[in-house]
């Protein structure tokens, strides 16, 4: 980075950049990426004829810098380096967050001169997103003005690089996996829906995933008007309609949310569902819940089925908490019967710390639950959490 950056720079060396390498070994990703931001805000300050260094995360710089840093001149060096197929990979984050700190300095929605910085940011931010992703450090530029932010990103909807366009939808996404959480997005989930307008029927499938994943996260907020905009989709469908659609939906689905169901065409079933069994009463981690059961359609017409099962995990506090799990999705003729055979593992996760106890399985089919049973978890000590 420091090489390319000196390129870009005229030959100048990037002392700053060149010295962080010595100090990230022992921090983690984010922290290596905030250092390296710093860095190169140092660098640039110098050269601007400023004399410190700007926080990453908090954009406030020390009481001791002389001048603003030139977001220009950065800004223009990032464009001279982005000429180069060699700026790319991780190096990329702690230069998109840089960006976003030196285009955010003194952000003033009353100031033109710090208008023209942050759509300047945002454009920059979609110039490099292509070489990793922006969709971290354009958090910031949708918290200090969403309304700003989303009129700048519209148009990037009808970019001819797929990765400018999934940085429309994925970067605006309201829980945004790993990302900081913008209010302005969770109180107004509407704000997004054009965007997701734009792209719902992209050629990519990149994007189409992002999109359905968009539209989950706004699920949580707002189901009323998810189901209103997959029903407003499926009016004018394409071939990929039904799969955003489904995939978008699939968190009130598990839900139980009677509107999503009756979009997907899961109506109120008359169904036989045979008591569940498994194969062992008791899991011993690392392993798995093999459990299996019959449905039978007793009516009279062929019946669409979303077949899922919620399993409830002992907590810490040894209270249960539980978690929807999508099985199966069939259709099931007059007096048809259908065998299901699942197996469920149960391991440690980074994600799901388990407990010892007696946990619960159920199933739930077209919103309604059945067979519910309770089956043992033991953990042996080396596996126990601390």
């Amino acid at each position: 980075m420091a090489g390319l950056l000196g390129e870009a720079d005229g030959a100048n060396p990037w002392v700053a950049v060149e010295e962080s390498a010595e100090r990230v070994d022992g921090l983690q990703l984010r922290a290596r990426s905030d250092l390296v931001a710093e860095a190169i805000l140092r660098d640039n300050a110098l050269r601007s004829g400023g004399q410190t260094v700007c926080s990453v995360r908090d954009g406030r710089w020390g009481s001791d810098a002389q001048d603003d840093p030139s977001y220009g001149r950065l800004a223009a060096t990032i464009r001279r380096a982005l000429r180069s197929p060699d700026f790319t990979g991780w190096m990329i984050w702690p230069v998109s967050e840089a960006v976003t700190t030196a285009a955010l300095r003194g952000w003033s929605s009353d100031s033109r001169e710090t208008h023209a910085r942050f759509d300047d940011g945002l454009t920059l931010l979609a110039e490099l997103t292509p070489r990793l992703t922006a969709e971290f450090a354009i958090r910031r530029f949708l918290a200090a003005d969403l309304d700003r932010a989303v009129t700048n990103i519209l148009p990037w909807t009808a970019s001819h690089d797929e990765h400018v366009r999934r940085l429309a939808s994925e970067g605006t996404r309201p829980f945004l996996p790993w990302a900081v959480r913008v209010a302005a997005l969770t109180s107004s989930p509407e704000g997004t829906v054009p965007i997701l307008d734009a792209l719902r029927a992209d050629p990519s499938d990149y994007v189409r995933r992002s999109v359905a994943n968009h539209l989950n996260d706004l699920s949580r907020q707002n189901p009323k008007l998810v189901v209103q905009t997959a029903a407003r989709w499926l009016e004018t469908p394409d071939e990929n309609t039904t799969w955003v659609v489904r995939h978008g939906l699939r968190t009130l689905v598990k839900r139980a949310d009677p509107d999503a169901l009756a979009l997907m065409g899961f109506s109120d079933a008359t169904v036989q569902v045979s008591p569940m069994t498994v194969a062992h009463e008791t899991v011993v981690l690392p392993g798995s819940l093999d459990f299996s059961f019959t449905v039978t359609n007793e009516g009279d017409a062929p019946v669409r089925l979303a077949i899922d099962y919620a399993v409830s995990y002992v907590k810490s506090s040894g209270a249960l908490a539980e978690k929807v799990f999508k099985l199966s999705t069939r259709e099931l003729q007059a007096g048809e019967t259908l065998d299901v055979n699942k197996r469920h593992a149960i391991h440690q996760m980074t994600t799901r710390v388990h407990y010892a106890g007696t946990h619960m399985i159920e199933l739930q089919i077209n919103g309604r639950r059945y067979s519910r049973r309770a089956f043992e978890v033991e953990i042996p000590p080396e596996l126990a959490p601390s």
